[in-house]
């Protein structure tokens, strides 16, 4: 489909529905109803996205403008200019509410001792403290520079604070520039009465008239640079001799020195000195943008640390551990119970531990023959790392697809995969041009002249740290039919194969977008026929062109489409005589949303896949993704449960109008329901004692009924 053929009257530009849900993060940070340091936390996490949104989306549109200007968005008709100029507009209003919110947070935290300290709010002995701090842990490791003919403007590392400067000597202007090491920690506690502290970025602004003693200080700020960090390992120079690992060094050390794309200034720069370092970032004043908050706040998760344990509990979300999910044995070995029938983790309700001491069993298991894996992304500390190295010295074959493209997760993957090769395990990287975001784990036992194969597919990273963060879904299955599917898949991506056929799984970029939009089809033939067609997706965004023609395709045919979308979403649901049939909600909550869900049709008969892939081009296209169909009846009850729950959220969910914009679910009376305090509930009360195992029971058709009621009013 040619661009001047695609109807804009139902889509939106991407960029601007992530800021919308952006936005919806801030939301949650404004919300009586959470913990107060939570509330904190959220704005930090809005923060962080705001900062990964400029480098990564806001770099690549960037580029566009630099080669292909012409080139006009699928969902809005944009040129690459024409999106730079509504995100940045779009974004100015955003800093202003992030201020607004920081000085209430602040306030409100000062009520219960937790105060961030200007250096004239502190007291003598403070005072005294911080001078101190400065001159013997700050001051040695210092640069500062003025600008001038035998001192060029610094390169200034991506996110770095510094501290800039307009100066003034002998009736002439000049300007410098401090950098703040990152060696240094990102605040210095006042005293031990309650939580006093300083940023160091204060501390050194305070102190500048002593870096510049020959000049008179007229103006200076704090300030970080984001440049764009949008590059590609394909689009860089391929050494054939070169390890890959190098060459990914390389394309790192390269990122850290990209154009940049905005300035972010906190305190009260003079317009000569905005002026100036425009001049020299090579930027627009649209790009310049103002700050009362701090630039950085991740130091809002050391800060918990320090919290004492009576303030946690008022301050904090109750603690949560995840549980041993229904349906396993406790302390009896997984692979015998897996043989004999699925289970599904649910994260982070339920614990990793099940996966992880199955690998770890496989590492240690006679019968196993050899471990396969596909790895994302993973904490800095992984035990699984430990027991696929195990599994190789213990004479198993390990094969593992390191991707060491996962953005911003390279160079941790580049060491992990060193670890692996150390212990013998066989480390391949992938596709040229295809990133390999599948998570498909296979495990080949043979017993008694058998072959049995295990199969883990799940819609997260096998990361320890985010599956306590996450929601995530992890089914481990012995299905023949799967294990073969399995096996098939790691024969290809070792033999570079993209165009593999799989009887079951659903595999991108070759079959994956096209066994989708047959789905649909099928659930347009049937309400075609006058029949009752319903779709469920689950995703985290929605951009590619296709799919969202095909959606729209389905609702006018009669298909009644419900879509949980974490973040973006070009679709625009209920616009009339296009998407009139489809409702778009989205949750912002403790957990950060993440599952992979396609539901096709309705009751016993709903075909139920989870997979990696969210409705986007990248996936489809330019990824190799895997989705799953689930088999097990008492596992689609399970993911069927689910669905209801999050169809039924009224607290955290918020519904997307005609126009992109989300508001709240409707009040009509029904008690709130917020369904991840349903499943960290639901998880509790299931868990299965040790030494037990606790049937997987089907939700209560009571609730059921009720809860598809309300979903059909809405």
């Amino acid at each position: 489909m040619s661009e001047q053929h695609y109807d804009y009257s139902f889509t939106q530009e991407r960029e601007l529905s992530w800021l919308r849900f952006n936005e919806r993060v801030m939301e949650e940070a404004r919300d009586e109803s959470v913990p107060l340091f939570e509330r904190l936390k959220f704005a930090a996490i809005f923060t962080s996205n705001l900062d990964e949104f400029f480098m990564i989306r806001v770099g690549s549109i960037y580029d566009l403008t630099l080669v292909k200007k012409t080139h006009v968005d699928s969902k809005s008709g944009l040129t690459p200019a024409q999106q730079l100029s509504a995100i940045f507009e779009a974004v100015g209003p955003l800093y202003k509410q992030r201020d607004k919110l920081m000085a209430q947070l602040e306030t409100r935290l000062r009520t219960c001792n937790i105060c961030s300290l200007a250096l004239s709010e502190l007291d003598v002995k403070e005072r005294k403290q911080c001078d101190r701090y400065f001159r013997d842990y700050i001051l040695p490791i210092l640069s500062p520079q003025v600008v001038d003919t035998l001192h060029p403007f610094p390169h200034l590392p991506s996110k770095s604070l510094n501290i800039a400067v307009e100066l003034r000597r002998g009736g002439e202007t000049s300007f410098g520039v401090v950098p703040i090491p990152r060696s240094l920690p990102p605040y210095l506690r006042l005293s031990e009465r309650g939580v006093r502290y300083i940023l160091t970025e204060q501390i050194v602004q305070a102190h500048v008239e002593e870096l510049f003693d020959q000049y008179q200080v007229v103006s200076r700020a704090v300030i970080s640079v984001t440049r764009n960090a949008d590059i590609s390992p394909e689009d860089e120079d391929y050494d054939v001799n070169d390890d890959y690992r190098q060459h990914m060094r390389k394309v790192l050390k390269k990122r850290s020195r990209l154009a940049p794309v905005r300035l972010e200034i906190q305190g009260a720069a003079s317009d000569a000195l905005v002026e100036y370092l425009c001049q020299r970032l090579e930027l627009t004043p649209a790009q310049v943008f103002h700050s009362k908050s701090p630039l950085v706040l991740s130091y809002v998760y050391a800060l918990e640390g320090l919290l004492p344990e009576e303030s946690k509990a008022a301050l904090c979300y109750p603690p949560f551990s995840p549980k041993a999910p229904a349906g396993l044995i406790r302390g009896e070995k997984i692979i015998p119970q897996l043989l004999r029938h699925d289970v599904l983790l649910f994260y982070p309700f339920h614990s990793m531990d099940p996966f992880l001491r199955l690998v770890k069993e496989a590492a240690n298991d006679p019968a196993v023959l050899s471990i396969k894996i596909t790895i994302y992304r993973l904490a800095s500390k992984a035990k699984l790392i430990e027991y696929l190295a195990a599994a190789a010295e213990n004479g198993k074959d390990v094969t593992v697809l390191m991707e060491l493209r996962a953005r911003f997760d390279e160079q941790n993957n580049i060491q992990w995969a060193e670890r692996l090769e150390e212990a013998g395990c066989t480390v391949i990287y992938g596709f040229e041009g295809f990133k390999v975001h599948s998570k498909i784990c296979l495990i080949t036992r043979r017993e008694r002249g058998h072959i049995q194969q295990i199969t883990q597919v799940g819609t997260g990273n096998y990361n320890e740290k985010t599956a306590k963060l996450y929601t995530d879904l992890s089914l481990m299955t012995a299905n023949p039919a799967i294990g073969a599917d399995a096996a098939a898949f790691f024969q290809n991506i070792s033999t570079a194969n993209l165009d593999g056929e799989y009887r079951l799984l659903l595999v991108a970029p070759h079959s994956l977008k096209s066994r989708l939009m047959a789905l649909m089809d099928g659930e347009i033939a049937k309400a075609k026929a006058g029949q009752k067609a319903r779709v469920f997706i689950k995703c985290n965004s929605v951009t590619d062109r296709e799919l969202i023609d095909k959606l729209s395709e389905a609702s006018q045919a009669g298909v009644d489409i419900t879509m949980n979308i974490r973040g973006i979403c070009c679709l625009r649901p209920g616009v009339p005589g296009k998407t009139d049939r489809i409702k778009v909600f989205s949750i912002v909550g403790r957990f950060l949303e993440h599952p992979r869900i396609f539901v096709f049709g309705t009751g016993d008969d709903a075909k139920v896949y989870i997979g990696s892939a969210d409705f986007m081009t990248r996936n489809t296209e330019h990824r190799v993704e895997i989705a799953c169909p689930i088999l097990d009846r008492s596992i689609r009850d399970q993911i069927r449960h689910y669905v209801e729950i999050l169809c039924s959220d009224n607290v955290k969910a918020r519904i997307m109008g005609s126009d992109g914009h989300y508001f709240h679910v409707p009040d009509h009376g029904e008690p709130p329901v917020d369904a991840q305090a349903v499943f960290m509930a639901e998880a509790i009360a299931k868990e299965p004692p040790e030494g037990t195992s606790a049937p997987t029971p089907a939700a209560r058709k009571g609730i059921l009924s009720a809860l598809a009621q309300r979903l059909r009013r809405r």
